[in-house]
């Protein structure tokens, strides 16, 4: 069996990922998920499991819409 990766990627990118996250310090992984979340342009929260479907589908419109402007 072959492995596929989505484009952009490859095998040694995955490798590059992965040996990143390994290297990581619990200090330095969460400075990481810290900084994600002060960036402000992003917001977290949790949506019922059946309605992530159309949560989903509404993120996709509003990425289209913003590419076309």
């Amino acid at each position: 069996m072959r492995n596929r990766f989505p484009p952009g990627w490859s095998a040694e990118r995955v490798r590059r990922v992965l040996e990143h996250y390994e290297r990581q310090t619990e200090e330095e992984a969460v400075a990481e998920d810290e900084a994600a979340f002060e960036e402000g342009s992003e917001t977290v929260f949790e949506v019922p499991t059946d309605l992530v479907p159309a949560v989903r589908e509404l993120i996709a419109r509003h990425r289209t819409r913003m590419a076309t402007r």
